[in-house]
């Protein structure tokens, strides 16, 4: 052998034998995981009017106002944590769809998904508004995306889940599964012809159900994505909150580690019953950084850490999603600009003491007005979803804000009774929907009456005169109502039903025919004490 290929061989050995001391080399015991989560997004491409209130750090005592959000300086922020936290995720916990502003909801909230798809979202769990057109369209929607919609308490009418319960990812050798829950109250809140065959079972029973097999599949770190949540009286990474999610969390099976929450629109960190919970507020402003450390030998979650980061105006736009939202506003320009009338004062979106909103009036009017014939029209306050921006000119777009459901007008007729009947059921399950009414049509209620019995005897009139109780009045609503929504099971008695235009449409048309609209002092409900 030549002293040449002599030398290459002990060469070779050595790198052999060094190859052999790396690969025995321990690894470390532990294994860090950061998970990246936000929460009801609705489809704010852009930054929402308003922006976010936080504490001022340099003023203590004080708060600032900050221009957060946008999907484009969102993933700028994703990749920068990311690219300190090789080991990372991307959740959500509901809602990122639906009730969205006009450039996205417009497109079917494709410009939306495209950028959670872009930015690197995993999973998520389905919100209430993920089903405001039917699980048909949700179904639909998961099939254009790349992550997963996760619904453990969603089943079918043959058992089975409509959505996959979790998903299971791995992380340096370590299993972490995430276990995506909707609102057990989802049916009370969206169209119920969209859910029909389909129960949404109670959120921690359907969790705990889970445990025992994924402990099978050596399974010990879990993470919840639930669309329930508090509200909280401090800060975005403060812990002074109550509601139905503290509940939930403290029913789950103690393997449960973290629980992402969403649905109330609030910001917070906590640690309830020795486990994270976490939400990231609205709109794309925060996202939730959550740093998990990992046992390689238990597999199991040994520390848990999280901040609310802020979506900062100060981050440069991704160039990807960028021009993902700029389609988007090419797409929807012409009709968004469309000039419909304008007002004096935009009408206020704020429940008055009786139930009653300047908002509510303006569009349970322009209900009323779209239908001949029509004689008393009423609407939810959960479908008005903003105010208009000023008082002048009112765009499409500016309109498409408060009213983005797509719902259509349904005309029918009721009895007097059965308006009555009506009436009360704005008080039942333990819940208080106060239905915004039309002019000309009055009633007066008393909150210290029990429920059912809460609209004083012969107080709702119309135009002045008692309704009577066999008389058949023709009424509007939407067809989210008419279907039995927030509860409103009378109205399914409804005989001569007749679909109508586009809601919103109606309510254009009615902005149009009277501008300048001036709003007027919501007094048709009285409140007697």
């Amino acid at each position: 052998m030549t002293n040449r290929v002599w030398g290459w061989a002990v060469g070779l050995l050595a790198l052999l034998a060094l190859g052999a001391q790396a690969s025995s080399a321990p690894l470390p015991a532990t294994v860090a995981v950061t998970i990246l989560a936000i929460n009801d997004l609705h489809g704010n491409l852009l930054p929402p009017p308003g922006g976010v209130t936080v504490a001022d750090p340099d003023h203590p005592g004080q708060s600032i106002n900050v221009a957060a959000g946008g999907v484009a300086r969102m993933a700028t922020l994703i990749k920068q944590v990311r690219a300190r936290h090789p080991n990372s995720i991307m959740v959500a916990a509901g809602d990122l769809v639906g009730a969205s502003p006009m450039l996205s909801g417009l497109l079917k909230d494709a410009p939306t998904l495209a950028a959670l798809s872009r930015m690197g979202l995993a999973e998520s769990s389905v919100g209430n508004h993920e089903f405001d057109r039917g699980a048909a369209e949700l179904l639909r929607k998961q099939k254009t995306v790349p992550f997963h919609y996760l619904a453990a308490n969603v089943v079918k009418a043959d058992g089975t889940t409509l959505l996959p319960a979790y998903d299971i990812k791995t992380f340096g050798g370590v299993k972490v599964a995430f276990i995506g829950v909707e609102l057990k109250g989802t049916p009370a809140i969206v169209p119920p012809a969209g859910i029909s065959g389909l129960s949404f079972r109670d959120e921690a029973d359907s969790v705990n159900a889970l445990v025992p097999g994924l402990r099978k599949q050596g399974i010990e770190a879990i993470v919840v994505l639930i669309h329930q949540g508090a509200e909280n009286k401090g800060g975005r990474n403060d812990c002074d909150v109550g509601g139905p999610i503290l509940d939930i969390v403290r029913r789950l099976d103690k393997a449960v580690d973290v629980v992402v929450s969403g649905h109330t629109h609030q910001a917070y960190i906590c640690t309830v019953d020795g486990r994270l919970l976490t939400s990231a507020h609205r709109y794309g402003t925060m996202v939730t950084e959550i740093d998990l450390t990992l046992d390689r030998r238990s597999h199991d979650v040994v520390s848990a850490r999280a901040e609310n980061l802020l979506v900062r105006p100060d981050l440069k736009p991704d160039p990807a999603v960028t021009q993902i939202v700029a389609r988007a506003q090419k797409q929807v320009a012409p009709l968004a600009h469309r000039h419909l009338g304008t007002v004096t004062a935009p009408p206020s979106l704020v429940l008055q003491p009786n139930g009653e909103s300047e908002m509510g009036e303006l569009v349970a009017d322009g209900m009323l007005a779209a239908v001949p014939g029509g004689e008393i029209a009423f609407t939810n306050r959960g479908g008005l979803r903003t105010e208009l921006p000023a008082a002048g000119p009112v765009s499409y777009g500016d309109l498409f804000a408060v009213l983005p459901f797509g719902n259509r007008l349904m005309a029918m007729d009721l009895t007097g009774a059965q308006i009555k009947a009506v009436l009360e059921q704005q008080w039942s399950g333990g819940t208080t929907r106060i239905l915004q009414v039309s002019g000309g049509f009055s009633y007066r209620w008393d909150a210290s009456r029990p429920v059912g019995e809460r609209v004083l005897p012969e107080s709702a009139m119309l135009d002045g005169v008692p309704l009577a109780p066999d008389r058949v009045y023709r009424v509007v609503t939407s067809d989210f109502l008419a279907d039995a929504g927030d509860g409103m099971t009378t109205l399914r008695q409804g005989t001569n039903r007749v679909a109508g235009k586009d809601q919103m449409e109606a309510v254009a048309d009615y902005l149009g025919a009277h501008s300048p609209y001036t709003p007027g002092t919501p007094h048709r409900i009285v409140r007697v004490n």
